[in-house]
């Protein structure tokens, strides 16, 4: 056999010169994007600097976290950013030097950075802004040095600061004089933020002064201002400090005493060409009311006014009047004035202002039609809406909404052939006050008009090969908020009947072979009451961490079963169904449902426009059906997987349990999986990708279970028969939530996503893979007079069949997921 020759010195020269070229080429690639080559001769790149802050006296500093946070916040001017020390922004800025359009000049503008150089970098200047922080917060003569390091190509900075022991505060003195002015402000000197023993800080002085000064406006000083108080702070002793609240003696003396408020004007008509202050007003509970009460009653305006003749001025109430009026949902526009009243002299202690509240309308009546595209999990089609809107119904400022709406849609899924047609008709009345007799509850402490709501409507419902449908609804309840992010809605009456009005052969059989299905679809009406709570910190768009919670009771016909018990009715038993009290020969459903929702947002940046966040959500419900009652009735009952659930399977594809529909069976696998109780969690990473572009990896986990186990819907396996006569078919679960075993039972999907998010909508596609199935592969054996039953029609080739595997599925959506 021939041996293998060493090369030969020649070819190893070559080798070793194409290694040195390759480890040249790379250098050099790494300098460019290091982007040291753009830097000017002579110059220096600016690196950056740090901050090292020490105490001279070896003690503790105080809040050190946040002064260092101070400090390194005045640095300036900020370094190119940079990722393992190269800085690719530096090169695509080097790309559009001297153009003026083409790809270098559209990357230079949108990825470039100029490079930062440390002739621009002022350490005079950065040190005296830290000696003016570290003064701020009470660390006085302190020490500040720049200490500058110069590279061939780079140069940066660190500064150290020094500090003395922090002034504290020793005690606090508010005016003493006998003053109207000087004693309101004493008043309010339980709510201080200057605290004994606390570092001096400038920041709380000027948050000291706006409190006062908010606490004074709410007492009647209209004119008064922040900058009229003074704080005389003398040094003491062992790094402390007396501080005495003052007035300026040079304030004017309309500052210096309450307002009253004589006339308030309600002007609900105004315009830039307004004239309505010619005609003669109403008066009513003390109001001058403008123009008059053929659009709105002076009642339900009055309502949401909280500044009342002769009563001392309070910025709190003007705001709120404020909120309420815009809250009404009839005005385009609301402002307020406040004037001196000229017909009423100042007394020595009080003087009298005139509130002007000005009202602009948005058109009292609209309608508007629409084509919608549905793009739920379940159907694809499109949808008419048509909505008739009375901004002022019963001149009260009632807003009276009527919606009709038709669609015809494509099912998806397991639906895929079947179309569903619907028509439709509701009506909502809201009513801008809680109407509850013989009480008058105006919830004088929030900023948002409380509502009450009535609400009907009326659906048909055309589900080809299975069956016609129709609903029919009645509710009453109140909705209010306390603050900007608490919500709360009571529902005391929420009225359901439904009712099959005609079965197609496939889905009469489907029924007769699902006693669990036949159940929640029997006709009944469903006597609702229900509470929601949410608490939403979205609106504080600002948060870098947004919370998100809703959590909802719902309960049905449990006073009608007490009042049928109590007066010794029957119970009915039609064929086939469980015995159940009737009201007006039809069954009523009871059960109790408990629906929970937590969100939480935090956005990775510290900018507020960033969409640079991390989202998660949990998701837990559960009803339980009971007394006249087994099954929850099909349309409270839970689905779960698709687009905006575990977007890994497809739209009710998961549960309930192991349960999963054979393939071969195409007569109501839909309507197999949904379940009584519903666990669903979704973490996901969104980041900006361009303008109107963003990404998403997430994971999702699931699924849902019954309260009662359904052997129609156990884990069948296989149909084979051992020696001894036993026949594998089931594990014996029935879809049923054990504590033991449910999070062994959730399905987990992953996947990226594209959104355009152009604000007024937005187009999400994901793609997803299953991660783990919760289909039942283990094969358990049972007796054969088991008396979990198979399922009609069931084969030897049901096991090939069942135990099937999803692929990457990808899901079009409208809006984000959660």
């Amino acid at each position: 056999m021939p041996q293998l020759q060493p090369p030969r010195p020649l070819f190893s020269r070559f080798i070793r010169s194409g290694r040195r070229l390759a480890a040249g080429l790379l250098l050099a690639g790494l300098a460019g994007c290091s982007g040291l080559k753009f830097i000017p001769d002579g110059a220096r790149l600016y690196t950056g600097s740090t901050v090292k802050l020490k105490s001279n006296t070896g003690s503790e500093i105080p809040n050190e976290a946040v002064v260092q946070t101070e400090l390194e916040a005045v640095i300036a001017p900020k370094p190119n950013s940079s990722i393992l020390g190269l800085r690719p922004k530096l090169y695509f800025w080097h790309m559009g030097v001297g153009k003026t359009k083409g790809i270098g000049h559209w990357l230079a503008d949108k990825y470039g950075e100029e490079p930062v150089l440390f002739s621009k970098v002022d350490t005079a200047r950065v040190a005296g802004l830290m000696l003016n922080r570290l003064n701020n917060d009470g660390f006085f003569k302190p020490e500040v040095r720049a200490n500058v390091k110069l590279e061939e190509r780079t140069a940066s900075v660190d500064y150290e600061a020094r500090v003395n022991d922090v002034y504290r505060i020793k005690e606090v003195f508010f005016p003493e004089r006998d003053t109207l002015l000087d004693r309101d402000i004493r008043a309010t000197q339980a709510a201080s933020l200057l605290k004994a023993g606390d570092p001096y800080n400038l920041q709380t002085f000027v948050n000291e002064r706006v409190r006062i000064d908010n606490e004074l406006k709410n007492k009647g000083y209209y004119y008064f201002a922040p900058d009229y108080l003074l704080f005389q702070v003398d040094s003491t002793l062992n790094n402390q400090v007396n501080v005495y609240v003052k007035v300026k003696g040079s304030i004017p003396a309309k500052a210096a005493q309450p307002y009253v408020l004589n006339r308030v004007v309600l002007n609900t008509d105004y315009t830039l060409q307004d004239t309505t202050t010619n005609k003669t007003p109403i008066n009513y509970r003390g109001y001058r009311y403008y123009p008059d009460e053929s659009v709105f009653k002076a009642r339900a305006i009055t309502n949401a006014v909280f500044l009342y003749p002769d009563s001392l001025y309070r910025r709190r109430r003007a705001d709120q009047t404020l909120s309420r009026l815009m809250s009404l949902g009839t005005f385009r526009f609301v402002d307020q004035q406040f004037r001196p009243a000229r017909n009423k002299p100042d007394s020595l202690q009080y003087g009298f202002l005139n509130a002007i509240v000005r009202m602009t309308q948005v058109p009292k009546k609209s309608l508007r039609a629409e084509v919608q595209m549905n793009a739920s999990n379940l159907f694809t089609g499109p949808a008419l809406v048509v909505q008739y809107r009375n901004r002022s119904a019963l001149r009260g400022a009632e807003q009276l909404l009527i919606n009709a709406q038709a669609s015809a849609e494509t099912g998806k899924g397991a639906l895929s052939g079947v179309t569903s047609t619907q028509f439709g008709i509701d009506a909502q009345l809201l009513v801008p006050r809680l109407i509850t007799p013989p009480f008058d509850i105006r919830l004088r402490n929030s900023d948002f008009q409380p509502r009450t709501f009535f609400e009907a409507g009326a659906k048909y419902v055309l589900r080809t090969k299975y069956f016609q449908q129709n609903v029919f609804n009645l509710g009453y309840g109140y909705s209010w908020k306390t603050k900007l992010t608490n919500e709360h809605r009571l529902q005391p009456v929420d009225l359901q009947y439904v009712r099959l009005s005609k079965e197609e052969d496939v889905f009469k059989r489907l029924l007769e072979q699902r006693p669990f299905l036949k159940q929640s679809f029997r006709q009944q009406f469903i006597l609702g009451s229900s509470y929601t709570y949410t608490y939403n910190q979205q609106v504080l768009e600002q948060r870098r961490n947004q919370i998100y919670f809703s959590g909802g009771l719902e309960l049905s016909g449990n006073l009608a079963y007490l009042l049928k018990n109590l007066s010794g009715a029957d119970k009915q038993a039609p064929e086939g169904q469980r015995p159940a009290y009737e009201i007006a020969g039809q069954a009523f459903s009871q059960y109790s449902k408990l629906n929970l929702e937590l969100r939480n947002y935090y956005r990775t940046s510290v900018n507020p426009a960033s969409g640079n966040k991390l989202a998660a959500r949990l998701l837990i419900g559960a009803g339980i059906p009971y007394l006249n009652s087994s099954v929850l009735p099909y349309l409270k009952q839970y689905g779960i997987a698709g687009p905006n659930s575990v977007r890994a399977f497809a739209a009710r594809g998961v549960g309930p349990g192991t349960y999963r529909t054979p393939a071969n069976d195409s007569n109501g696998g839909f309507y197999d999986q949904v379940g009584d109780i519903r666990i669903e969690g979704n973490v996901e990473y969104r980041q900006d990708l361009f303008p109107y572009v963003k990404g998403a990896v997430f994971i999702d986990a699931g699924n849902i279970w019954l309260v009662n186990g359904d052997p129609a819907r156990a884990t069948y396996t296989t149909t084979s028969t051992d020696a001894e006569g036993n026949n594998g078919v089931a594990d014996g679960k029935n879809g049923q939530f054990k504590f033991n075993s449910f999070f062994k039972e959730l399905a987990v999907g992953a996947g990226v996503g594209l959104r355009i998010d152009v604000q007024f909508f937005v187009i999400r596609l994901d793609a997803a893979v299953p991660v783990r199935y919760p289909y039942a592969n283990k094969e358990i054996k049972v007796r054969r007079n088991s008396e979990i039953p198979l399922p009609p029609g069931l084969t030897d080739t049901y096991k090939k069949s069942h135990v099937g595997y999803e692929g990457l599925r990808l899901n079009l959506g409208i809006g984000y997921p959660f």
